[in-house]
């Protein structure tokens, strides 16, 4: 064999081998290129709010559970608004906040708020009004002008902050509806005796006029609230959308929420407030 033949078949097979290495990963091969973001979906978010955005229960104990959150969870049985956008704009992975506290009120939105503009955010998420209502008795309850006032003040602390930012107002659910799906179970009236949502739940099977009357009114004063929602979120512009009402809609029974305290969402409770507000956000079809 020629040394001119010898040389091209070692060429040859030299060649085919570069191939095969590179085919199977082998050599110095280039980290694909990371996707670019997507046009119109948000990079980063953060969740303000509270028990219900924290995942309160949705573990199996009476404590919070941010990875089930319907919200930025990121745990696996809970498809939230962040597993959600990161499916269709990878750029968002673990840039994730979850400002919400247990027992938080409206007052206390700014401080979240604050923390949020902190994390320099692109897309924020606002349930609260709960536990607002949820006091000891009527009397309790935070007034209407008052929960505006300090609405008002957490919204213009993230305009400010994060002038650019997109916001999600969301509904508060029905409670009420709660209460109709649960007094007739024996085991749920037992949990809530007193501990749980006093305003509307406490001696959540009389049929008392004055217990009639004190659900009528914590059920006005949701209503309320939510008016108000609406209202500051049109009040803040553009770049705050409303969830028109969609989780307030929610026919919420007792096989959505934990069997701990028949009250709050469990994981598929969690999983109807993420589709719930994936629709309502217009987050779905900017991820088409």
């Amino acid at each position: 064999m020629s040394r001119r033949w010898t040389a091209a078949v070692t060429a040859v097979l030299a060649a085919f081998a570069l191939a095969c290495d590179g085919a199977q990963g082998g050599g110095n091969q280039p980290d694909p290129p990371a996707q670019p973001p997507r046009p119109g979906l948000p990079t980063s978010m953060a969740a303000l709010g509270d028990s219900i955005t924290a995942g309160f229960g949705s573990c199996l104990t009476l404590a919070a559970c941010q990875r089930n959150s319907w919200s930025t969870g990121d745990g696996a049985r809970v498809e939230s608004l962040y597993r959600r956008l990161r499916e269709v704009n990878p750029a968002i992975r673990g840039k994730v906040h979850n400002e919400s506290a247990g027992g938080a009120r409206v007052a206390g939105l700014a401080d979240q708020a604050r923390d949020a503009v902190r994390a320099k955010v692109g897309y924020v998420t606002v349930l609260i009004g709960a536990n607002d209502a949820c006091r000891g008795g009527i009397d309790d309850m935070t007034s209407v002008s008052a929960f505006r006032k300090s609405l008002d003040s957490g919204l213009a602390a993230l305009k400010k902050g994060l002038p650019k930012a997109q916001v999600l107002v969301v509904s508060i659910p029905d409670l009420y509806r709660l209460w109709e799906v649960g007094h007739t179970n024996d085991r749920a009236v037992r949990v809530w005796r007193d501990r749980v949502c006093p305003a509307l739940l406490a001696n959540a099977a009389s049929t008392a006029p004055a217990d009639r009357t004190r659900r009528s009114t914590f059920r006005a004063r949701i209503d309320a609230y939510n008016q108000q929602l609406a209202a500051a979120c049109r009040a803040y512009g553009s770049r705050c959308r409303y969830d028109g009402g969609a989780v307030h809609r929610v026919r919420f029974g007792l096989d959505l929420v934990n069997q701990l305290d028949y009250f709050h969402p469990n994981v598929a409770g969690q999983n109807k407030l993420a589709e719930v507000t994936w629709r309502a956000s217009g987050l779905a079809s900017r991820a088409d």
